[in-house]
C-alpha cells in the first residue's frame, strides 16, 4: 500500500493503493462458444426433477425483534470476519421487518447485512451499522467485499460509519442522520458506491480519495479529494471539477435496481425493480417500489458443495438460482440460457473455475439479472471468467437489458488464479452497475506472473452503460471498450504495481497500456469522472505515456479525467492521447482534462 495519510479532515491529500496506465493497440476480441449445461445424452435416464425453494443454509442469519442475544450473534460473525480478508467464511445477516434498538452491527469481510421489507423503512435499526479500520490501524484500503442493504438506521450518536473500499456497496438505506466514508482517526481510505439511498444529514467523505453516489437523496455533501461523481442525486455539489473534484449529472440515463430477498407473510420472495430512464432519487420514496417479484419456490436454492452441472440443471428446467453463502467450485460454466432469469448471491457467494473454464455464461437474451457474487480465478488459466452474450450478439435489448449488479470478480489474493480476461460483455444494452474486477496487488498467489491476468473488462456490445465502474492492476489494458455508444459514469483504477520494468509494460511504441481504451474503430462513446493512479513500487522510474487512449473525433467525449502519479512511484506523460499535463514529480497531485476533445 502506498505512503502517507491524512491524519484529520483538513489534510486531504492522500495516498493510496493506486495505478494506472498508457497506450493503444487493439486487443483481442473475446467470447466464447455456449458450453454444454451437462444434461445427460443419449438414452441414459433424465435427472430426477429438482425442487426450489428450501432453507438458506446455516450461514444465513434471520432475525426478527423479538430474537434473543442478537448483539451477541453479530458481534460473534464480527469476530470471525473482522480481518478475514482471504478467508472462506461467507455469512448474510438479514433483519425481517419491525423495530431493533441499541444494536451496532460491526460488518467485517464477506458480510452482507440487509433488511427483509419492501422498504428500507420497514426495517428500523436504532443503532448503527458500522465499518471501520482497527484491524489495520486505522487503513480502510483494504476494507473490501462486505455490504448494506434495504436498512432504516438511527445512528447511535446521529452518524454512521461506514468506511469502505472497493466492492462495498451502500444500497437501499435510509440513514436517518448523517454518514462517514471515512474510517476513524481520517486514515487512508478509497472506495465506493452508494445508490438508491436516502441521507437525511451530511455524507462527510473526509479521507476518501474517490466515491461514486447514483439515484439518492442526500442532505449534504462535505468535501472531495480527487474524484466524486453523483447521477440523479437529490441534494448533490454543484459540477465543479476540478476544484471542487465534482462531476454532477442531473439523472442517471438509464438504471434498474439490484434484485432484493424480503418476506411476505411467512415466505421469502424476490423482488426485481423496474428499469428507469432519466432516473433521479430512490425507488422507494413513496413506500412500495414499482416491479415485480418471484416467490423463493421459483429458486433453486444453492448450497456449497452442489455441482455445476445440477446447477445448469436447475436453471434448464426453468428456476432462477439463489446462492446462499459460501464457495461453490464449478467444472464447466453456468450457463444462463433462459430470458429473464435471476441468478443472486447471499454474504458473497463465490464462483470459483477449477480448470480454466469460464464461471458463467449468458446467452443473446433479455432481461437477465446477475447480483451479489464474486468470482474467483482458479489455478489453471481461465480464457474469460464472465461472458454476458455469446460473440457476436446483436439483438435489440434496450427494453429489458441483463443486469450486473455487485458483482466481483478477482485474480489471486486468495491463491494461485490466472484469467486472460476477466469480464467479457458481449449482448446489447447491458448495464453494468458496481463491479470491482481486481488482479490482487497482495496476498497469496500474487506476481507479475503468477496471477497473470490481462485484460480487465473487454465490452464489445453496442449501446453498454457502465455506473460504477472499478477496474484494478491487470498486466495490459484494464479496459478495452469496442461496442458503439458505450456510455462510463465514474471509473476508478490503479495500473499494475507489480510491473518489473518498463519493458513488461511497452504497447509497442507507446509507453504502457491505457486503463481505458476505446477501439480505434469506435465513432460514439462518452464517458464522466474517470480517474487512473499509479504505484510501481517494483520500478518507480516506469513512465505511461498516458492514463487513456481513445479516437480523436467528435462523437468520442469524456468529460472529468484525471490521473495521478502517488509519491513519484511512476509518471503519466499525459492524461488523455497527447492532452493533459504530465504528473508533477512527488506531489501526488493529479493531472486533470474537464473536456475531450
Amino acid at each position: 500500500m502506498p505512503p502517507s495519510s491524512p491524519t484529520s479532515p483538513s489534510s486531504p491529500s492522500v495516498g493510496r493503493r493506486t495505478v494506472l496506465g498508457a497506450a493503444a493497440a487493439a486487443v483481442p476480441v473475446l467470447a466464447g462458444a455456449a458450453a454444454p449445461a451437462g444434461a445427460a445424452t443419449g438414452r441414459r435416464r433424465s435427472p430426477r426433477a429438482l425442487r426450489g425453494g428450501g432453507d438458506l443454509g446455516p450461514n444465513v442469519l434471520v432475525f426478527d425483534p423479538a430474537t434473543p442475544g442478537i448483539q451477541a450473534e453479530l458481534d460473534e460473525v464480527f469476530a470471525k470476519q473482522e480481518s478475514a480478508q482471504f478467508g472462506t467464511g461467507r455469512y448474510a445477516l438479514l433483519f425481517k421487518p419491525g423495530t431493533y434498538h441499541g444494536l451496532n452491527a460491526q460488518i467485517g469481510f464477506y458480510t452482507s447485512i440487509a433488511g427483509l421489507g419492501l422498504s428500507p423503512d420497514d426495517t428500523t435499526i436504532n443503532g448503527d451499522v458500522t465499518v471501520d479500520a482497527g484491524w489495520f490501524d486505522g487503513n480502510a484500503t483494504q476494507n473490501f467485499w462486505r455490504s448494506a442493504e434495504n436498512l432504516a438506521l438511527v445512528p447511535a450518536n446521529g452518524t454512521n460509519r461506514w468506511a469502505v473500499a472497493q466492492a462495498a456497496p451502500f444500497r437501499r438505506m435510509h440513514v436517518r442522520g448523517g454518514l462517514d466514508l471515512a474510517p476513524s482517526g481520517y486514515g487512508w481510505a478509497s472506495g465506493g458506491y452508494i445508490a438508491d439511498c436516502r441521507i437525511d444529514g451530511q455524507v462527510g467523505p473526509y479521507s476518501q480519495q474517490q466515491w461514486y453516489t447514483r439515484d439518492s437523496v442526500i442532505g449534504s455533501w462535505l468535501n472531495g479529494v480527487w474524484n466524486m461523481v453523483f447521477s440523479g442525486v437529490q441534494g448533490a455539489p454543484a459540477q465543479g471539477f476540478p476544484n471542487p473534484v465534482y462531476t454532477t449529472l442531473d439523472t442517471t440515463p438509464v438504471s434498474r435496481e439490484k434484485p432484493f430477498l424480503y418476506v411476505s407473510g411467512a415466505e421469502f420472495r424476490v423482488f426485481l425493480p423496474e428499469k428507469r430512464t432519466n432516473a433521479r432519487g430512490v425507488t422507494w420514496g413513496n413506500g412500495t417500489p414499482r416491479g415485480t417479484s418471484l416467490p423463493l419456490s421459483r429458486f433453486y436454492v444453492a448450497k456449497p458443495g452442489v455441482s455445476a452441472a445440477t446447477l445448469n440443471q436447475a436453471l434448464a428446467q426453468g428456476l432462477h438460482l439463489l446462492l446462499t453463502p459460501g464457495v461453490y467450485h464449478l467444472d464447466r460454466p453456468i450457463q444462463v440460457d433462459r430470458p429473464n432469469t435471476v441468478v443472486l448471491g447471499l454474504g458473497y457467494a463465490t464462483l470459483v473455475p477449477d480448470n480454466g473454464t469460464t464461471a458463467l455464461k449468458v446467452a443473446d437474451v433479455d432481461g437477465v439479472r446477475l447480483a451479489g457474487f464474486l468470482i474467483d480465478a482458479g489455478p489453471v488459466t481461465s480464457r474469460t471468467l464472465l461472458e454476458i452474450g455469446p460473440a457476436g450478439a446483436a439483438k435489440d435489448h434496450s427494453a429489458n437489458p441483463t443486469t450486473v449488479q455487485d458483482v466481483f470478480v478477482r485474480i489471486g489474493g486468495a491463491g494461485a488464479g490466472k484469467a486472460t480476461t476477466s469480464i467479457v460483455v458481449n449482448n446489447r444494452h447491458t448495464i453494468v452497475d458496481h463491479t470491482w474486477v481486481w488482479r490482487a496487488d497482495h496476498g497469496t498467489g500474487v506476481g507479475w506472473e503468477t496471477n497473470r491476468a490481462d485484460y480487465g473488462v473487454v465490452v464489445n456490445g453496442d449501446d453498454v452503460l457502465c455506473t460504477g465502474l472499478f477496474v484494478e492492476h491487470f498486466n495490459k489494458y484494464d479496459v478495452q471498450w469496442n461496442g458503439q455508444r458505450g456510455r462510463t459514469i465514474f471509473f476508478q483504477n490503479e495500473k499494475a504495481y507489480d510491473a518489473p520494468n518498463q519493458a513488461a509494460i511497452q504497447n509497442g511504441s507507446v509507453k504502457g497500456y491505457a486503463a481505458y481504451k476505446v477501439g480505434d474503430h469506435v465513432t460514439a462513446h462518452e464517458g464522466w469522472g474517470l480517474g487512473s493512479y499509479c504505484y510501481y513500487n517494483v520500478d518507480p522510474g516506469i513512465v505511461q505515456h498516458h492514463g487513456f487512449s481513445a479516437p480523436n473525433r467528435p462523437g468520442v467525449k469524456f468529460h472529468d479525467l484525471l490521473v495521478v502519479s502517488l509519491g513519484g512511484n511512476g509518471q503519466y506523460e499525459h492524461v488523455i492521447n497527447e492532452t493533459g499535463a504530465p504528473t508533477s514529480g512527488t506531489s501526488t497531485t493529479p493531472s486533470t482534462v474537464v473536456s475531450y476533445p
